[in-house]
């Protein structure tokens, strides 16, 4: 666990620190895919989707 003399730390924080380590990794950012190409896919999907409901 901690050192010998360092008391064990609860689940609590360390649920807190993992939440905290992925927010800061989520805002330095170097993303695979820029978020605009994936909202311009979701929305092409979503778009022939609804044809597909209209034109059946």
């Amino acid at each position: 666990m901690d050192g010998p003399d360092q008391q064990p730390r609860s689940r609590v924080e360390r649920k807190r620190d993992r939440i905290r380590a992925e927010i800061r990794r989520n805002r330095e950012g170097g993303h695979r895919v820029p978020t605009w190409v994936l909202a311009a896919l979701l929305g092409a999907l979503l778009l022939g989707w609804l044809l597909l409901i209209v034109t059946s």
